[in-house]
């Protein structure tokens, strides 16, 4: 994929934000500088203006008794709007854990909330949740301010930043990532049509006939176990082989009609 160059604006953010994480880990500051600095990257890395837009220790009520998420991204700024994203925050080093996920998790359900950003300030995980039975959360990226490039920074913080949380977009990134799933990418290529146009440029290309099967088997090569568990579970239409059609026999010469038949004693 070819990436857009970044702006010395933008890198120069980003660059700055990572100087800004890298000095607390050093430090091993708690959850509250954290916070801080990670406030300091929505406003310099996202263009958030965190008084307007981001609610600090968000009250979530649930079954129990209230409890309070680190951020929440409302960009209506009515009170009685519902967050876009909440945003767990834990202290810099701190690994980012199954449990963390499941406490904002519980929040977003609690609140209605679709989007979830889970961050220690290195790791960034945006996940997305599916109302089903039961509600059911979905890793959408990831990326680490530490040893991610800036394009790539530039490129993962734009998912969240005020701009396009505004335009909508996260809507159609989540729609994107139910597109390009591997059982779809998968049936997509094991088509009929699809294999048929395989079959027919490595002939074009090669001169060299292959047939469905070695496809399959070849596209099986590529895929690693867990896509191949996803491709046993897809219905494979082969194309139609066309049957050859026997030689038409050549016309007799005038000699050959001619010529006596052997007899065979």
């Amino acid at each position: 994929m070819v990436r857009q160059k970044t702006d010395s604006t933008t890198k120069k953010a980003l660059l700055e934000a990572r100087r800004r994480i890298e000095d607390i880990s050093k430090k091993d500051s708690n959850e509250a500088e954290t916070r801080s600095r990670i406030e300091r990257i929505f406003e310099s890395c996202m263009g958030y203006d965190v008084f307007k837009y981001v609610t600090h220790e968000y009250a979530v009520h649930g079954v129990g008794d209230t409890e309070h998420c680190d951020l929440a991204i409302k960009i209506d700024e009515k009170e009685s709007s519902k967050p876009i994203v909440l945003v767990e925050i834990k202290r810099v080093n701190v690994d980012l854990a199954t449990k963390h996920l499941k406490q904002v998790a519980s929040y977003a359900i609690n609140v209605g909330c679709e989007w979830v950003l889970l961050t220690n300030g290195k790791e960034w995980r945006l996940y997305h949740i599916s109302y089903g039975q039961p509600p059911q959360p979905t890793l959408v990226e990831s990326w680490n301010l530490m040893s991610d490039e800036p394009s790539t920074l530039a490129e993962k913080f734009s998912l969240v930043c005020y701009k396009n949380l505004k335009k909508g977009l996260l809507e159609q990134l989540w729609q994107k990532k139910n597109v390009l799933t591997a059982s779809n990418i998968l049936r997509a290529i094991l088509s009929e049509e699809s294999i048929t146009r395989i079959r027919r440029t490595l002939k074009r290309k090669t001169g060299v006939a292959i047939s469905p099967e070695d496809i399959i088997g070849a596209v099986r090569r590529l895929l690693n176990e867990t896509a191949i568990a996803e491709m046993e579970t897809i219905r494979i239409c082969l194309p139609e082989r066309r049957q050859r059609k026997a030689p038409a026999p050549k016309p007799c010469t005038e000699e050959q009609k001619t010529q006596p038949t052997e007899s065979v004693s």
